[in-house]
């Protein structure tokens, strides 16, 4: 892994950092480039004026592991409003959910029973909720709880997850979901791991990504592919054109506040587009595994920061 992206992981989980830049102004200020506020109606806000650029937004209330039961349920309280604010303002938007804010790390059948509740809740309102993947400790318990949520008929249709495709086991694992009918976002991946776990060179990772991005889009299934690399999504849209599959059948999803010019492009070209809105006052570790992935953006940061 370059040092500069372990530099910046390693700071992720710096608690005195993180408590410092998530009560300054200064932190704050700098977070806004990839992090759309504080609050739900920030979020909202955000949502409507990327709805009305013609793109889909997903909304992610961050934060990770919660200590109590309380604060588990209290999360999904926030999620729960979302949903009922998206369905008010009619947003082109879904939502994004980490299991371990749902209390997945201190009980896997008190998160499973969470995101069910979720899953239901959007189902009825035509909604759906996407669970995000966390490391690789976690993947095989999160993937466990996808498909015995998505073997229900009542929420079927509105539960989906996340393969990082710098993992060796994601081919198999979206074999496994493509034969579930399970809806995929694929990303390259945005956590440290060991080397016997994941692919340690990016040519490896893009080779991989390439390779799973074309079993998605050959399944009927409506698939996202998550990236802002441009090679990924050129290979992407000439394989589609290959085999005729339409640009309604797929969508390439980016983050906030990443890569605007691309996204605009993107949609003049008639693709679907959905753009990653995350929000909220436990932004530090997201915002630190941003620069980690693309360390230019430190750069672009602090040229943007003292010019104002």
């Amino acid at each position: 892994m370059p040092p500069m992206r372990s530099a910046f992981i390693a700071l992720s989980k710096n608690r005195t950092l993180r408590n410092f830049s998530e009560r300054s102004a200064v932190g704050r200020r700098m977070s806004s480039r990839f992090v759309a506020g504080m609050e739900i109606d920030d979020a909202l806000r955000v949502a409507e004026a990327v709805n009305r650029q013609g793109m889909a937004v997903t909304l992610d209330s961050l934060g990770e592991s919660v200590t109590s039961e309380t604060e588990a349920h209290q999360a999904a309280d926030f999620y729960h409003q979302l949903l009922d604010s998206i369905d008010a303002r009619k947003l082109n938007a879904n939502i994004s959910v980490k299991l371990t804010q749902m209390g997945l790390q201190l009980s896997p059948v008190l998160a499973e029973s969470i995101a069910w509740k979720l899953a239901e809740h959007a189902g009825k309102l035509g909604n759906f909720v996407r669970i995000d993947m966390e490391d690789s400790s976690l993947t095989q318990v999160t993937l466990d709880i996808v498909r015995r949520l998505h073997a229900r008929p009542e929420v079927c249709a509105a539960i989906g997850t996340v393969i990082q495709a710098y993992l060796y086991r994601s081919q198999s694992d979206i074999e496994q979901l493509l034969a579930d009918g399970i809806r995929v976002r694929l990303c390259k991946g945005a956590y440290k791991e060991p080397a016997n776990v994941a692919f340690p060179r990016k040519a490896a990772v893009d080779a991989n990504y390439i390779k799973l991005s074309r079993m998605l889009l050959d399944s009927p299934l409506y698939h996202a592919l998550a990236t802002h690399d441009d090679a990924m999504i050129s290979t992407a849209k000439s394989f589609a054109k290959q085999r005729g599959i339409d640009a309604n059948r797929f969508e390439f999803q980016m983050l906030y506040g990443v890569r605007r010019d691309l996204q605009r492009t993107l949609v003049r070209e008639g693709y679907k587009v959905r753009v990653y809105v995350p929000f909220g006052r436990d932004w530090f570790p997201y915002f630190m595994r941003r620069l980690a992935e693309r360390p230019a953006n430190a750069l672009f940061l602090a040229k943007n920061f003292f010019r104002a």
